[in-house]
């Protein structure tokens, strides 16, 4: 529900989380002013013609951010949307933003298929849902986890008129991939998103093999630092991990079957993973409609299988894990992200993944992820305290009393 914006206000008496520690930081005041906090003081803030809403030591904490999401894939069975036009799937995007909005995501990475023109469109208020962080069009090599073509069709591979091919982008060879990441940074990604590993959904490729050459994925990773940004590969396999980290990837996507040496590899380079894992339960439901052949039913099996140990994997080498889901289709299951983790992460880590590490990742600190002067005011207010139970933000936002984005009000129970 959009409830309009109020230029100054006090939030007073909030006991707030941020994920800095298993505990909550003592009730303090934070002043928004025009979209930005400009105070929090564990003293009583005076601001003249503020609105106050006293919290009486509810629990206030930042907006969440999703680093992996797919708003354009609005459909399970990928091979759907290739008859899907990208007017009818923007609809349909228009409508999954909203709801993450309304589960308290403020701020989100899309990791393949979100364009300008939906960012843009989220910008100018004219969609309501969380900010965007677009990756364009995938990356990946011909034969690829991004190369949807049927085994029987040799036609060339055109990005226009359906949802399917906004996802990816063909290259091979050193020349075409710096030339598509550029292409891609020109029409407005804010970082590179390449396959270096089969994936589940993909049903030609294994889940194991390693996909482009090493020259290709530095050549990837080269024109996105000049360009100021960075690359995010989708990974699975630790070959595919090594790789892609010796090439100088800067974030690996869902690394369900990382190993001990891939992990410490990773922290050793200050790289980030963002597994992905209620992807799979969500894909386990919707599978059999969505047609999974015998070998992508396999390779399901084994990402979810190894799923939590990838967890215990990244925590015991140090590397920081960001959160993302995911989804695809079906949003039902979107924020049981935080349950799933919560069987073998604390619950402050995964409150600091999807808040201030996310913000690390977007290159934001001290702007999101954050309730501190000078960050901008994504501000939650939940009916309870989820470092007690951490189910409170895995629903549909029925728990949260608050949302704020930008300043904001987007939904106001108080």
């Amino acid at each position: 529900m959009g409830v309009g914006l109020t230029t100054t206000v006090v939030f007073r008496n909030g006991l707030l989380i941020d994920g800095s520690g298993p505990e909550p930081t003592g009730e303090v005041d934070v002043l928004v002013e025009n979209g930005t906090v400009t105070a929090v003081s564990e003293t009583r803030i005076e601001a003249a013609n503020a609105a106050e809403i006293d919290l009486a030591g509810r629990v206030i904490m930042p907006g969440l951010i999703d680093l992996h999401m797919h708003p354009f894939l609005t459909n399970m069975n990928l091979m759907k949307l290739e008859d899907t036009p990208v007017s009818l799937v923007t609809a349909q995007a228009s409508v999954v933003l909203n709801r993450l909005l309304d589960r308290g995501f403020t701020t989100i990475r899309d990791a393949a298929g979100g364009d300008w023109g939906l960012k843009q469109a989220v910008d100018e208020g004219l969609i309501a849902g969380p900010r965007l962080f677009i990756s364009g069009r995938a990356l990946s090599q011909t034969g690829g986890h991004g190369d949807f073509r049927r085994r029987t069709d040799d036609s060339v591979v055109c990005s226009c008129g359906s949802a399917l091919h906004l996802t990816s982008r063909i290259a091979d060879g050193v020349d075409q991939v710096r030339h598509a990441v550029r292409d891609e940074l020109r029409k407005g990604a804010d970082q590179i998103k390449i396959m270096v590993s089969g994936g589940v959904s993909s049903p030609f490729d294994s889940l194991e093999g390693s996909q482009f050459s090493m020259s290709e994925i530095e050549a990837a990773v080269d024109e996105a630092t000049r360009a100021g940004t960075y690359v995010l590969a989708h990974a699975y396999s630790a070959e595919a991990i090594t790789r892609a980290l010796t090439a100088g990837v800067r974030t690996i996507e869902h690394a369900n079957l990382i190993d001990k040496p891939a992990a410490e590899l990773a922290a050793k380079r200050q790289a980030y993973v963002v597994p992905t894992l209620v992807a799979y339960e969500a894909a386990a439901q919707h599978a059999a409609n969505s047609g999974y052949s015998a070998g992508m039913l396999d390779k399901l099996k084994k990402v979810r299988e190894f799923g939590l140990r990838s967890l215990e994997i990244c925590r015991a080498a140090g590397v920081k894990m960001g959160f993302g889901t995911d989804i695809i289709g079906d949003q039902d299951l979107h924020a049981q992200e935080f349950l799933l983790r919560a069987e073998v992460l604390p619950v402050h880590e995964i409150i600091a993944s999807a808040t201030r590490i996310g913000a690390e990742v977007l290159r934001r600190e001290g702007r999101l992820g954050v309730i501190a002067p000078g960050a901008i005011a994504d501000i939650l207010v939940v009916d309870g305290n989820p470092l007690e139970d951490i189910s409170l933000l895995a629903g549909h936002g029925e728990h949260l009393l608050v949302i704020m984005k930008d300043g904001q009000f987007h939904k106001n129970l108080l």
